[in-house]
């Protein structure tokens, strides 16, 4: 993997090389501390992955930088400010880092990264999701929804670890954000994340019950969503 710094504090850039330095796989093409300097390194070099600080001195900051490409690269966001989170996840970055970078997060942007360009195969789909509430903005992987349910124009979100979320956008935008497989679209109200299915059961011919990682309470199909999971079930061989 072909990875740009950009920073411009010299020792930000030091401290990130020491951290790269462990992962055998990667190759640093370059660095740069302008927006001038990042543009000009990523139209020569042709980096997979830019490591990007937000705050940059003089003539802009990081999302000018990637404002100014036509076609930019996966960008990793590293940073002192934890308040651009929600910004950065808006321009689909890999991730998010806080300065100082702990090296555990730093595998797992890289992991990210190697998913994104398509180098393993992921358990889900790729980048961070915000979801959004009047009090707060839930940043979580894909894999760690488990199921969404429609309701109106509002749709339920269930994340593990995490109370049920009532999100006001439909269950379509999900749809168009989230990666097929491993999500099944059940019918016009559910979608489940198929890897964390665990159990199937048919107390009637009317009714089908799901359990699933991550919810305390099963639920409840009719025939046509559990006829859709029975086929998709198929499909994958299960």
């Amino acid at each position: 993997m072909r990875i740009l710094i950009v920073d411009d504090e010299p020792l930000a850039r030091h401290a990130m090389r020491r951290l790269l330095a462990s992962h055998a796989a990667i190759e640093i093409v370059g660095e740069a501390e302008t927006l001038r300097d990042a543009a000009a390194a990523i139209e020569s070099d042709q980096p997979d992955v830019v490591f990007l600080d937000i705050e940059l001195a003089g003539d802009g900051d990081g999302f000018d930088l990637l404002a100014s490409l036509k076609r930019p690269p996966l960008v990793v966001f590293v940073t002192a400010y934890a308040e651009h989170a929600v910004e950065a996840f808006a321009v689909d970055a890999v991730d998010y880092l806080l300065k100082p970078v702990l090296p555990e997060r730093l595998a797992e942007s890289l992991a990210r990264a190697e998913r994104e360009l398509g180098r393993s195969e992921p358990r889900s789909g790729g980048g961070m999701i915000a979801l959004r509430t009047p009090r707060q903005t839930l940043l979580t992987a894909p894999a760690d929804i488990v199921a969404l349910r429609a309701d109106g124009d509002f749709t339920h979100v269930f994340v593990t670890g995490q109370p049920a979320m009532m999100i006001w956008r439909t269950l379509g935008h999900f749809e168009g954000l989230l990666p097929t497989p491993p999500f099944l679209r059940l019918g016009r109200s559910l979608i489940i994340n198929r890897d964390r299915l665990r159990k199937v059961e048919t107390p009637s011919r009317a009714e089908t019950r799901i359990t699933l990682e991550g919810m305390d309470e099963p639920l409840v199909l009719g025939r046509t969503a559990a006829q859709r999971l029975r086929d998709a079930l198929d499909e994958g061989g299960g």
